[in-house]
């Protein structure tokens, strides 16, 4: 494989993980591969970023921010797959 055909992995300073359960629930913020504390909405990441001395003018841009277990907008956790069979309103 030559060096123009491999993919570019960007290597973005602020990486957000995916949300954690909680009251309210929250994502884990790193700063240049360090965990910085929890981020409970995006403005959390933006203040974050500004303590830090980063400057984001651009949430969707990968150079900048990793979105891991979601985008800027996913603040709640996933629940799991219903299995087959399964019922909440069981009396």
């Amino acid at each position: 494989m030559t060096e123009i055909a491999s993919p570019y992995i960007s290597h973005p300073r602020i990486m957000v993980l995916g949300v954690q359960p909680g009251s309210p629930p929250f994502r884990i913020m790193e700063i240049d591969g360090e965990v910085v504390g929890a981020a409970r909405a995006l403005t959390d990441v933006l203040e974050t970023a500004a303590a830090f001395g980063i400057t984001v003018h651009d949430l969707d841009d990968p150079d900048v921010v990793r979105w891991v277990g979601g985008d800027k907008f996913t603040w709640t956790p996933r629940r799991p797959p219903r299995r087959r069979g399964d019922r909440t309103d069981q009396a």
